[in-house]
């Protein structure tokens, strides 16, 4: 990637914007409801928490109650509850009602076989999948092209994404891609009863009844009707997948219609996941992350999931896999990070990275939404192959791997089953101790050799 010089400035969009209105009505926009004005610096809400403020709505009227039977005791218990809290906290009574009427247990978070109610994090693609089985199905010639196509219709929207927010068009799209190709599966729960089922489950009640609330506040200020508020399995709604704080938040009611439509309009979608990603740090026209070379004699305990100077990488050895400079400045910092250890992809990782994972934590999405970028840019990777001969740990295995290590005293923190930074770092520590190639690859003949070592 080429470095920009500067920034865009916020204020900076009055040309795209002619643009953008003068193409609007030519523009195939298929889930975009109309072609408004557009105000992109103006959030629909404040900051989670802050009381809702709409002194021009109307009060919100309708039925309070009393409440249907859900089928679930626990249910109606905790609904009954809730609600109470709910009132006390001034939320509105018609909306509670209409938001916790027909809620119904999901067998997904409600079953008793616990082979169907499997939502720990453990078990998501992302954290249970080798790495390229996860991209085979994340990063794919179908998104590329789609998200062409994307950006070529949406293209007067992205210009002034881009000047408005800081954020690249190519980083939005992957983004979207890996939300709801491109808007084409938003998901069919409903959210509040998605969040009520995780409530009652218990596990994380504190979060998903916050997450109510929000829903409440969505509804009484008049951001979104009750019958859209669709969802994914985790309550995450719209084309951009957010949380109901997060749209508090972070919504942009990119065509001046009155609501940031993240469900039906691709432009407020769009804008509301720059805007996210913009707060969120993200760094305009620089690398999330560069696949890289290192010497046959590297010490790869330095992948240690600390920063260094980019000039202390190349002293190192460490060279670009497509060859030619590095196009950031010495002084960046990165981290280097081995996905799949010292024989698979290697990378230089730089803050928009980190800025991808908070849309969601796991290194693999990241990664993918990485790829899915720069290949919008004609850029495809990763180049090396990935060590698809070394059998990697399940589940099981790593726990049994974090057991391990913390008995031999390397401090692998929480036998969770998942391969963390902690888990490698722990790893690292055992191999270079013991004499071994430290890239804290969770593989077989790792574990393999921990075991030993605990028997020995």
């Amino acid at each position: 990637m080429t470095m920009m010089k500067s920034r865009p400035q916020r204020w900076v969009f009055a040309a795209a914007l002619s643009a953008l209105i003068g193409a609007c009505a030519a523009t195939p926009q298929a889930t975009s409801p109309g072609n408004g004005t557009v105000s992109p610096t103006t959030p629909v809400a404040e900051p989670p928490g802050d009381p809702v403020g709409t002194p021009e709505s109307a009060p919100i009227a309708g039925p309070t109650g009393p409440y249907t039977p859900s089928g679930n005791r626990d249910m109606d218990i905790w609904r009954d509850d809730f609600t109470a809290r709910a009132q006390s906290q001034g939320r509105n009574p018609a909306v509670i009602y209409s938001l916790l009427e027909g809620i119904s247990p999901l067998e997904l978070y409600l079953s008793e076989d616990v082979n169907v109610a499997g939502t720990g994090v453990a078990d998501q693609a992302e954290f249970a999948k080798p790495v390229w089985d996860y991209l085979r199905t994340a990063v794919t010639t179908s998104r590329f092209e789609t998200g062409q196509v994307k950006l070529m219709e949406l293209a007067p929207v992205f210009d002034v994404i881009e000047q408005t927010y800081g954020v690249n068009r190519e980083a939005v799209s992957a983004i979207w891609a890996m939300e709801t190709n491109f808007g084409s599966y938003i998901g069919n729960y409903d959210a509040a009863n998605t969040l009520s089922n995780m409530a009652v489950e218990g596990r994380r009640r504190s979060f998903a009844e916050s997450q109510i609330i929000a829903l409440m506040k969505i509804v009484e200020s008049g951001f979104a009707d009750r019958a859209q508020l669709g969802s994914g399995w985790a309550g995450a709604m719209g084309q951009t997948q957010f949380m109901p704080t997060t749209y508090l938040a972070y919504a942009q009611d990119f065509e001046r219609d009155g609501k940031a439509d993240i469900w039906s309009s691709a432009p407020d979608a769009l804008a509301s996941a720059a805007n996210y990603l913009s707060q969120s740090g993200f760094v305009f026209d620089e690398p999330w992350g560069i696949e890289v070379l290192a010497p046959g004699n590297f010490d790869w305990s330095l992948a240690d999931g600390n920063e260094r100077r980019m000039s202390t990488w190349k002293a190192q050895g460490i060279s670009p896999i497509r060859g030619g400079p590095f196009e950031v400045s010495d002084a960046s910092f990165a981290e280097l990070w081995l996905p799949a250890g010292a024989t698979g992809p290697k990378y230089l990782l730089f803050k928009n990275f980190d800025v991808f994972k908070t849309y969601n934590r796991s290194n693999s999405y990241a990664l993918a939404v990485g790829l899915l970028s720069d290949g919008l840019q004609g850029k495809y990777g990763p180049v090396a192959a990935w060590p698809t001969e070394i059998p990697r740990l399940n589940n099981q295995e790593v726990k049994q791997l974090q057991q391990a290590l913390n008995t031999l005293g390397f401090e692998a923190g929480v036998v969770d089953g998942i391969a963390g930074t902690g888990t490698r770092a722990s790893l690292q520590r055992f191999q270079k101790a013991n004499g071994m190639v430290a890239d804290g690859y969770p593989s077989k003949p790792a574990l393999s050799a921990v075991l030993a070592a605990l028997g020995s």
